[in-house]
C-alpha cells in the first residue's frame, strides 16, 4: 500500500531559518516551497533537519501535510556545515530511532538536498530499501572552476562525497540543462538518471503590487534615487564586492551621480564569508563610496518584495549559481536583473528581454552596463515588462509537478505503485 509520504533530507540548514543568514539561502526556499506544493497535491512531506538548539519539538507541522522533523546529532549550534559530515552516524542513529515508531513502508521515497544530506540518504536508502532522489543545489567541482579572488576551494572530501551520492541515487534532479550537463561530464552521472526541473518563484508574494512608487514610500526611500540592489548571503562567491567596485568605477567617471546613486546590500555573513560584511564596509571606505553603499540585514519575504520593487536594477554578480532564485524573485516584482552569465543565471534571466547578462566580473564592465541602464529609463521599462512575462513561467506549482513526475518514474521502476497525485 502506498502511503504517499516522502522523506526529504535537508541537514545543514532548516526550512525554519531566515534565508540570507548563515547557511540558509535559496535551497531553504526551494525545499519549503516545493514541499508545500507537493503536499497540496496529496503527497505529504517530512523534512528532516538537524536540531540546532535544545527543547525543539521532534516534529512540527509548518504547512498542511508538511512537517519538519528534528534529528539530534552533535552539540547544539556549534557545528559548522564543513564539520557536519562527522555527525552522519549520529544523524543515522537519530533517524533510526524516529523510524522505529513508524509502521513499515511509512515512506515511499527519499529526496536529499545537498551532498551531506545525500550521504545520509545513501545509508537510509540501503537500510530500508527506499529509492533515493537527490538534488545537488551546488557542486564542489563546479564551484572550484569559478572561485572569487582569495576564495578557498571546496575540499576534495566534498567532491568525493558528491561522486558517491551520484552513484547511490536512482534519480538526480538538476535545476537547469547546464547543471545536468555538469553532473554527466564532471561526476559521470548516467544521463538517463538526470532530470531537469526548474525552480520556481512564489508569484503570490513576488509581484508588481503597486510598483516602485508605492514600495519606496513604504521603505521611506527618495523617489529620485538611482537604486541598485543585491540580495543574498554575504560571501565572496556571491560577488557583492563586484557591485561595490562597480559603483566606485561609475562614480569616478560620473561624479554627478554621487548624490543619487545607492547600492543596497541585503544579507548576512555565511560560510567562509563570516568577516565579509566588515571587509566590504572597509572596502567601501577605501574606495570613497561609503555613503553610496547601504547594508541591510536579511528581511522576511513580504518586506523583501518591497525592496525588489523599489530597486531600479537587481544585481546578481555570482561566480556560479545552480539557478539564482533572487533573479526570479526580482523579475516577478517587475525589476530587471543584471547578472553574471554563469550556470543557471543564463536560464533565470532572459538576456536582453528581462535583464542583462555580463561576461565575467570586471568592475569596469559591470559599471558600464549598470550606468547605461540607469540612464535609460525607457530601456528599463521594456526590460521590466519582459521580466514580469519571463518570471511568470516559473511558478512553484510547475516545479512541484516536475518533481512529482520524477518520483513517479523512480517508483515505477520498482515494486512500489505510482504516487497518487490529485
Amino acid at each position: 500500500m502506498v502511503n504517499n509520504r516522502i522523506a526529504s533530507l535537508m541537514l545543514h540548514t532548516s526550512p525554519l531559518e531566515q534565508a540570507g543568514i548563515g547557511d540558509a539561502g535559496g535551497m531553504n526556499v526551494y525545499v519549503l516551497e516545493s514541499a508545500k506544493r507537493i503536499a497540496e497535491s496529496g503527497v505529504a512531506v517530512d523534512i528532516f533537519t538537524r536540531a540546532t538548539k535544545p527543547n525543539l519539538p521532534e516534529s512540527i507541522e509548518i504547512a498542511p501535510g508538511v512537517n519538519v522533523v528534528h534529528l539530534e546529532a552533535g552539540p547544539y549550534g556549534s557545528i559548522t556545515k564543513d564539520e557536519l559530515p562527522s555527525q552522519i552516524c549520529a544523524l543515522m542513529s537519530s533517524f533510526l530511532r524516529y523510524e522505529l515508531n513508524r509502521p513499515p513502508g511509512y515512506y515511499d521515497l527519499l529526496h536529499s538536498h545537498y551532498w551531506i544530506s545525500g550521504q545520509l540518504g545513501w545509508l537510509i536508502s540501503e537500510r530500508y530499501n527506499l529509492p533515493l532522489v537527490h538534488t545537488m543545489h551546488t557542486m564542489a567541482k563546479v564551484k572550484n572552476q569559478a572561485l572569487a579572488e582569495g576564495e578557498s576551494p571546496e575540499p576534495q572530501s566534498r567532491a568525493i562525497g558528491e561522486e558517491q551520492v551520484v552513484k547511490a541515487a536512482l534519480a538526480l534532479i538538476a535545476n537547469t540543462a547546464s547543471e545536468a550537463a555538469s553532473l554527466v561530464s564532471l561526476y559521470d552521472a548516467c544521463p538517463d538518471n538526470v532530470y531537469v526541473v526548474s525552480p520556481g518563484v512564489d508569484l503570490r508574494t513576488y509581484r508588481v503590487n503597486g510598483g516602485k512608487k508605492v514600495a519606496r514610500e513604504k521603505l521611506k526611500l527618495r523617489s529620485d534615487q538611482l537604486m541598485l540592489l543585491f540580495v543574498g548571503r554575504i560571501q565572496p562567491h556571491k560577488g557583492p564586492e563586484v557591485l561595490i567596485r562597480a559603483v566606485a568605477e561609475m562614480l569616478s567617471h560620473t561624479p554627478a551621480l554621487k548624490s543619487k546613486l545607492r547600492a543596497v546590500i541585503i544579507g548576512g555573513p555565511s560560510g567562509n564569508g563570516s568577516k565579509e560584511p566588515e571587509r566590504l564596509a572597509g572596502l567601501a571606505t577605501f574606495l570613497g563610496v561609503t555613503e553610496n553603499i547601504i547594508f541591510v540585514p536579511p528581511v522576511p519575504h513580504e518586506e523583501l518584495s518591497d525592496w525588489y520593487r523599489a530597486a531600479d536594477l537587481v544585481c546578481v554578480p555570482s561566480y556560479s549559481e545552480s539557478f539564482g532564485l533572487v533573479a526570479l524573485e526580482a523579475q516577478a516584482c517587475g525589476t530587471p536583473v543584471v547578472a553574471t552569465a554563469v550556470g543557471g543565471l543564463r536560464a533565470a534571466v532572459a538576456d536582453g528581454i528581462s535583464g542583462v547578462l555580463v561576461d565575467g566580473h570586471n568592475p569596469k564592465a559591470w559599471s558600464a552596463t549598470l550606468q547605461r541602464l540607469l540612464l535609460e529609463p525607457e530601456r528599463r521599462l521594456l526590460l521590466s515588462i519582459g521580466a514580469i512575462n519571463h518570471s511568470s513561467n516559473f511558478g512553484w506549482d510547475a516545479t512541484a509537478r516536475g518533481i512529482l513526475d520524477v518520483y513517479d518514474k523512480v517508483l515505477s521502476r520498482g515494486s512500489k505503485s505510482h504516487l497518487s497525485v490529485v
